[in-house]
């Protein structure tokens, strides 16, 4: 065969890219386009008994059959009497009233009107006899041997009267279509009698996994495997938005398979959830697969937003069906701005209540022009107001979501957001839930071992991960309650004391060993000094570093022992301990500094370099706070110092 003749039969880029995204809609223009292929429609109807709806939306108004009370009633133990009898009562001038020859409780029909100058004993939620219009409280009077009783205390008509319907009136619209019912409903509904509500049926939604990759969690980890954390995460936010889910399980990138799995879970289900399968990678025929699902087909494949790009949209036969993005957080983001409006509206629930708070940003934030993006924020109190530190995990780390407070939009045409900006946040919640405590600096597994006794005294703490200098920043403008910290200023030779401003203090914290890591048995470095290792990897052409972030103190330490050195693999910044440690263990890196425990966890030959010194750097100002006060404690206690030398760190 020709080579030109070759050439004509392989499909053309144009071709390729129409088949691999469609073209790219705006976030509003790609709902409006779903919406509109899924509406308008009448919501599944079914009748349950009220406790048996909770959670579900009411599909029609409850009308009250009854009236509630459905008599009038007393609010207080007393008597019943006629307000115009006592209308002169006093402490200093006692009217005198005979007493009827019953005593009302509750479920007691009267049978004795109250007559002028006479008074029935009631008790509370008894019926109010007839001829009586107040009752008087038990307080206010003081019984007489002959049948009578003195009252003390004039009453108004009506006083501790709860007249019949004053509750709910018989006829009444107590409960409206789209109100979720709860306790407080359900309540509603047994003080009227109702028995048997209609209700929207939960849609009932398939969710699939997809991908050779994925193995369920409790299953070993294979090689460049990875657990399935969309298949749960999913089936769950499927449950707090109105529908009954199910998971399916995962499903390979095999496309008969894959087809054979949507098909049964179409013909199951009301709608079908997959993740995964949805951008550029030759394994993913989820959407080919959709086009012949059923009429009309995609709506929308590709999304301008970050996260979330290649989010796809269909409808088969009336059925939505959505890809969601493989990365955890690009797939919850998307599924929370684009799919839960869709999904509640399926099962007759109201708008997912939206709340926004100000806040300002302490640091600049890089985005990309063209696309929309969100970013996940976490919220600190600081001096002027709440302040929002990005997650900074990327679409690939579910912590970014579940750690999130909230997100930020940076509009397609700007490429950043300066620091100091002012932003909305849109919460994932009704309410900011500001922390009690707040660390911002350098972070070390240590540190778990101070605030678990503050999670069991009943404190919130939130730990971000900034670096030391970032923590110093922080702790500068207010933003922190404590900023962990490990520097060494190269003049004095002491850690961390020669960085503070004025306003903050030093806690001494812990002692912790750094050093060279390398995979045990790597002929290179073992029986070497620090810096005879490091000298002996750049002797070494194939010799791969990994370094960490700039900002915090192990760069600083890496950067003076490398000097104008720019080994391979020197822009490879991670932002943690465990992370070079993992490079290094893994073989994509083949040195690298991290801390001895991390070393010891991970299996791998450590070379002492320097027993640093990870502080504190406290706010003065928020010294006495409650939450400061307790870390305090629980640093210089008897079980965190030996739970930090259990993990292998020493007490300061």
């Amino acid at each position: 065969m020709s080579a030109r003749k070759k050439m004509a039969d392989l499909p053309s880029r144009a071709a390729l890219r129409q088949e691999q995204f469609l073209t790219i809609l705006s976030r509003e223009e790609a709902l409006a386009r779903f919406e509109a292929a899924l509406f308008p429609r009448a919501v599944a109807v079914e009748h349950r008994r009220p406790g048996e709806a909770l959670g579900l939306a009411l599909a029609e108004n409850v009308v009250v059959p009854v009236d509630v009370p459905p008599f009038d009633r007393a609010n207080v133990d007393g008597f019943a009497v006629r307000s115009a009898d006592i209308e002169e009562a006093s402490e200093g001038n006692a009217v005198q009233l005979e007493l009827n020859a019953e005593t009302i409780a509750c479920g007691v029909e009267p049978a004795l009107p109250v007559r002028a100058g006479t008074a029935t004993a009631i008790a509370t939620g008894g019926p109010v006899p007839r001829g009586a219009d107040a009752i008087v409280m038990v307080e206010h009077s003081e019984p007489l041997g002959s049948g009578a009783v003195e009252i003390r205390r004039s009453a108004f008509p009506g006083q501790f009267v709860s007249h019949a319907g004053s509750d709910m009136a018989r006829g009444e619209t107590v409960l409206r279509a789209g109100t979720v019912i709860g306790s407080r409903e359900i309540g509603m509904l047994a003080a009227c009698g109702v028995n048997s509500v209609a209700v929207a049926t939960r849609p009932r939604v398939a969710v699939l996994s997809t991908g050779d990759e994925l193995v369920q969690p409790g299953a070993p980890l294979g090689p460049a495997a990875i657990y399935d954390t969309n298949g749960a995460i999913v089936t769950a936010a499927v449950l707090e938005n109105g529908g009954d889910a199910a998971f399916l399980g995962h499903v390979p990138d095999d496309e008969a398979k894959l087809e054979r799995a949507m098909r049964d879970a179409l013909a199951g289900h009301d709608m079908l959830i997959l993740s995964g399968g949805t951008s550029k990678g030759a394994g993913d025929v989820t959407h080919r697969i959709v086009s012949q699902l059923g009429s009309p087909g995609i709506i929308a494949h590709g999304v301008a937003l970050k996260p979330g790009k290649p989010l796809c949209l269909a409808v088969c036969d009336g059925k939505p069906v959505v890809i969601l993005p493989g990365f955890p957080t690009s797939a919850m983001f998307t599924f929370h701005d684009l799919i839960v409006p869709v999904l509640r509206r399926l099962a007759g629930l109201p708008p997912r209540p939206d709340t926004a708070v100000e806040a300002h940003l302490p640091l600049r934030i890089a985005s990309e022009l063209g696309r929309t993006e969100f970013v996940m924020v976490s919220l600190v109190a600081g001096g002027d107001g709440l302040v929002a530190y990005p997650t900074g995990k990327g679409s690939g780390a579910i912590t970014s979501f579940a750690q999130a407070d909230g997100f930020i939009r940076i509009e397609a045409l700007a490429d950043h957001l300066p620091a100091g900006s002012a932003v909305e946040v849109r919460l994932f919640s009704r309410e900011v839930r500001v922390p009690d405590l707040v660390v911002i600096g350098s972070n070390c597994l240590g540190l778990d071992r101070i605030l678990e006794p503050l999670a069991r005294d009943g404190f919130s703490a939130r730990v971000i991960s900034v670096g030391s200098l970032g923590g110093l920043a922080a702790a500068r403008r207010g933003e922190c309650d404590l900023a962990p910290i490990h520097l060494l200023d190269e003049k004095t030779g002491r850690y961390n004391a020669p960085f503070l401003a004025p306003g903050l203090e030093l806690v001494p914290g812990w002692r912790r060993l750094q050093g060279i890591v390398h995979r045990a048995g790597d002929a290179r470095f073992e029986g070497l000094e620090a810096r005879a290792a490091v000298l002996a990897g750049l002797a070494d052409p194939d010799c791969l570093m990994v370094n960490r972030n700039q900002g915090s103190g192990t760069r600083i330490l890496i950067d003076s022992l490398l000097g104008a050195a720019r080994p391979d693999g020197y822009f490879n910044q991670p932002r943690s301990h465990s992370a070079v440690a993992a490079a290094v263990a893994g073989r994509r890196a083949d040195w690298g500094v991290t801390i001895e425990p991390v070393a010891r966890a991970a299996g791998l030959g450590f070379i002492p370099l320097a027993d640093e010194h990870f502080d504190f750097a406290l706010v003065t100002s928020r010294k006495d706070r409650p939450a400061v006060s307790a870390f305090l404690a629980a640093l210089s206690s008897d079980e965190c110092r030996k739970a930090l030398e259990e993990a292998g760190f020493r007490p300061a």
